[in-house]
């Protein structure tokens, strides 16, 4: 996100902070590198698995006040559905005029919204990451990997994720992510944009793959002219297999999230 034209450079916030875990468990039973070469083929099916479905995608971006009432607002409901060819693409079905005054949406939030939210690791992606193994830990009722991720090196005009994965243990398939996209833009002559933490959450939809249900932030951004707080939900809804309907939720759910308040 970025200030309207003419503020200054902002702070950048960096980092992912470690979230919360239920309970922790033995050492992986096999070699670290065998766990993250498993993940990311898993992932890469899972990637071209979801290609396959059509869903609904709601958006919503708020700005807050001292008190922490919404005083700006941009959503926009889209599909992404197929044409009569085969073709996919993304059809907007709702986006009333945004209250945004203090922010606005830039190019880069736009592609955040389609590739780093949802975030998927995937065999391709793997030699751009650092990852780490940080624990085995129950996460709901699932057991799970978790490794903290981080590009290796920032490329001119890519966009990347950096915090938290947890990574279910039997099925190597990421379930959660709880970190950011990086990097923040900041230019000479004062344009900045910067982006805000987020948590991502899947569901089981169909055999044993986990789609991304659910995104929320509540993070301040850090302007030269001042901290502004935002909250953020995304949705993604009404999975559909290409000619075949699809019911989410099954009674496997990683981390069951709490709706911010409204």
């Amino acid at each position: 996100m970025s200030v309207p034209t003419g503020s200054s450079k902002a702070s950048a916030q960096d980092g992912a902070a470690a979230a919360q875990q239920n309970s922790k468990l033995g050492p992986p039973t096999m070699p670290i590198d065998e766990i993250i070469q498993k993940f990311a083929a898993r992932e890469a099916e899972f990637k071209t698995e979801r290609d396959n479905f059509t869903y609904t995608q709601t958006f919503t971006i708020q700005t807050l006040d001292s008190s922490g009432r919404p005083d700006g607002e941009h959503t926009m409901t889209s599909e992404i559905v197929f044409t009569p060819a085969g073709k996919r693409y993304e059809k907007v079905v709702y986006a009333p005029t945004p209250t945004l005054e203090r922010i606005t949406l830039s190019q880069q939030d736009l592609d955040d919204l389609e590739h780093v939210q949802p975030f998927v690791l995937t065999t391709t992606e793997l030699p751009k990451y650092t990852i780490k193994y940080v624990d085995h830990v129950a996460l709901d009722e699932l057991t799970t990997y978790v490794f903290d991720v981080a590009p290796k090196t920032i490329e001119k005009n890519q966009r990347y994720f950096q915090g938290r994965i947890w990574v279910e243990d039997k099925d190597f398939e990421i379930v959660k992510t709880d970190g950011k996209a990086v990097p923040d833009i900041r230019k000479k002559g004062g344009e900045e944009n910067v982006f805000p933490r987020f948590e991502t959450f899947r569901e089981n939809v169909e055999g044993h793959f986990w789609f991304p249900t659910y995104t929320r932030s509540h993070d301040i951004l850090h302007f030269s002219g001042g901290d502004i707080p935002i909250r953020m939900v995304v949705k993604y809804e009404n999975y559909k297999r290409f000619g075949v309907t699809i019911k989410i939720g099954t009674p496997a759910k990683a981390a069951e999230p709490t709706e911010p308040n409204k």
